[in-house]
């Protein structure tokens, strides 16, 4: 279902907006509806991950107080060591 919204802003904003909207072939409307979608919802970041990513994700089961920071180090202090 498609319902009108009328929304009360300076001049100078609509301007600039329909210019932004015009120089990328788009309608207005079409980029507020995108924006507000984009604040409106939750944000899943599986949907810009690989689905070879997201296929593995929850995969490893770490305890609570993993460090990744302190393993990291200790690797690292291990792969350099003289």
């Amino acid at each position: 279902m498609r319902t009108k919204l009328t929304l009360t802003m300076d001049d100078s904003v609509i301007d600039s907006a329909k210019k932004y909207a015009r120089q990328k072939g788009k309608s207005l409307s079409d980029i507020v509806e995108n924006y507000l979608k984009s604040i409106a919802t939750p944000e899943d970041t599986t949907e810009k991950l690989s689905p070879k990513v997201v296929k593995m994700m929850g995969v490893i089961k770490l305890p609570q107080d993993y460090d990744y920071k302190k393993e990291l180090g200790n690797a690292l202090a291990i792969k350099y060591k003289s």
